[in-house]
């Protein structure tokens, strides 16, 4: 059975993935210009500066970063040959591991913040009024809590 969608639902819907899209990709092109890493990478450093101690199970870290095991783990590597992260065996689990930041991968996650930052502003919130950032907000938390 498919679902009747208000066109108006389903016309939102299409600004909402091209808005998504258009705004990560500028933020892309900007961190590129400044010779930074992709948001990927800045996800997992923020995810992982957030956590205690600075380190997840790789798991968890998948979880909280809505990617695969298979592509976190590639991702991983990558951040690991940088010197952002370390992996650590998990001491009770020989199978798990965890993901660990690095000092370098704390300075790293903070050099990209402000070419985040100014993205976010420049391509988003600029074009925002207090209100429409307010209903906005109260409205995808709805959407989150489905």
């Amino acid at each position: 059975m498919t679902p009747n969608l208000h066109e108006s639902h389903s016309s939102l819907w299409r600004v909402f993935l091209t808005a998504y899209t258009t705004i990560t990709e500028k933020i892309e092109r900007d961190l590129a210009t400044a010779d930074l890493p992709p948001l990927t990478w800045y996800d997992v450093l923020w995810t992982l500066e957030q956590a205690p101690e600075h380190r997840l199970r790789l798991h968890e870290l998948a979880e909280k970063i809505l990617l695969s095991r298979s592509n976190l783990t590639r991702l991983l590597d990558r951040l690991e040959t940088a010197g952002l992260i370390c992996r650590e065996r998990c001491p009770n689990d020989r199978r798990g591991a965890y993901a660990v930041l690095t000092e370098a991968g704390i300075a790293m996650r903070q050099r990209m913040w402000p070419f985040y930052a100014e993205g976010i502003s420049k391509y988003f919130t600029a074009h925002l009024s207090p209100e429409e950032v307010t209903v906005m907000h109260q409205a995808l938390e709805r959407v989150l809590k489905v």
